[in-house]
């Protein structure tokens, strides 16, 4: 209802929120974006040390495979590492990897007879491979003599028994002994 006319009543206006009354408030300055400088040099030097690392297990796995893998690079080389395999450091897995198809009946009786002479006369055999000589049958086999040589302290007088050796060897993704037999 609407007040008389020359009443003493006002009228009041209808109430605004009092934004509409201000002028918009003027935006707060966008602050300053910190300086990123440590977590730049913190990224760069962790990803250089993450290069590092990984060029390290590269070249430790590389170097780790050269000295692992076995030497066949040449027929006198395979026979004597087989020998050193076998009959040095009695490693019959080791040996495996400089044949063609499995341990030698021959050098396994050489071996065995080392063995038992080492438990008869209560001493430990000394094994070289000495006189070594190629012989190439073709671009992909050869024959390899040596003679090896055991040697021991039997109540203290060194003694020593040479054997002459054939070895048939051939070319199977790198020199392998194949075959072997003591000469007569």
């Amino acid at each position: 209802m609407q007040p008389p006319a020359g009443s003493q009543v006002s009228r009041v206006p209808a109430q605004r929120p009092p934004s509409d009354h201000l002028a918009p408030p003027s935006p707060a300055p966008v602050p300053e974006r910190p300086r990123r400088r440590l977590r730049t040099v913190v990224t760069v030097v962790a990803s250089v040390v993450v290069a590092l690392c990984l060029g390290g297990v590269a070249a430790g796995y590389v170097l780790y495979n050269r000295a692992a893998a076995p030497d066949r690079g040449s027929p006198d080389v395979a026979v004597v590492n087989y020998l050193q395999a076998a009959l040095v450091s009695r490693d019959q897995n080791r040996a495996l990897l400089f044949t063609c198809d499995g341990s030698l009946p021959s050098i396994d009786g050489l071996r065995a007879q080392i063995e038992r002479r080492e438990q008869e006369l209560g001493s430990s055999f000394s094994i070289n491979v000495e006189s070594i000589v190629v012989a190439m049958n073709s671009s992909s086999a050869a024959t390899v003599t040596a003679v090896i040589r055991r040697s021991a302290s039997v109540d203290g007088v060194q003694q020593s028994l040479t054997d002459p050796w054939r070895f048939e060897v051939k070319d199977i993704d790198g020199w392998r002994v194949c075959a072997g037999s003591m000469v007569s």
